[in-house]
């Protein structure tokens, strides 16, 4: 059994796409299934389901296990050659030669970098972090984003300063 489900879930994220996993499942809580839908709306995930599993218990007693399964959001980096082009002295062939890397960065290989840079639980069962709306801070000036947790539900560093309200911080992405 997991005490704390949000660190779990940020987690189990953070090694899917350390290793490039198309999916990761994630058990099911309220908390994370908002903050499932967070991320999507957000564009760091593509999107998530729930799934029901039937598992049968030591008493053999029949239940449902609910998972939430998450699919992982990557985008292609092309990988690209730097070409000294100061030997080259006739323009014509100057700019046909950049006009050729421009063809060819398409054509070379590219590698999956993951949307999800980082993730980062804030505030932990053993110490507790507020803000209130004057206090909520930016990440990498407004490129990440903060969930909060607030009387309103669920909401992103924008929407709760949109709102003027504050909360705890429960986790930071970029």
């Amino acid at each position: 059994m997991v005490n704390d489900t949000i660190s779990d879930m940020l987690t189990r994220i953070r090694n899917a796409s350390i290793v490039r996993k198309k999916a990761v499942v994630i058990p099911y809580t309220k908390m994370n299934l908002k903050i499932a839908e967070i991320l999507e709306k957000e564009g760091y995930i593509l999107s998530f389901e729930l799934n029901t599993q039937q598992s049968l218990k030591q008493t053999n007693k029949i239940s449902n296990l609910r998972m939430i399964k998450i699919f992982l959001k990557y985008y292609k980096k092309y990988k690209t050659n730097y070409y000294k082009l100061t030997v080259i002295k006739n323009k014509k062939a100057l700019s046909d030669f950049k006009n050729l890397i421009k063809l060819l960065k398409g054509k070379q290989g590219s590698k999956k970098t993951p949307c999800i840079t980082n993730l980062k639980r804030i505030s932990k069962p053993g110490l507790r972090i507020y803000v209130n709306q004057k206090e909520l801070p930016r990440v990498l000036a407004g490129t990440g984003i903060y969930i909060l947790s607030t009387s309103k539900g669920i909401l992103t560093d924008r929407e709760a300063r949109f709102r003027g309200i504050g909360g705890e911080i429960l986790c930071s992405i970029w």
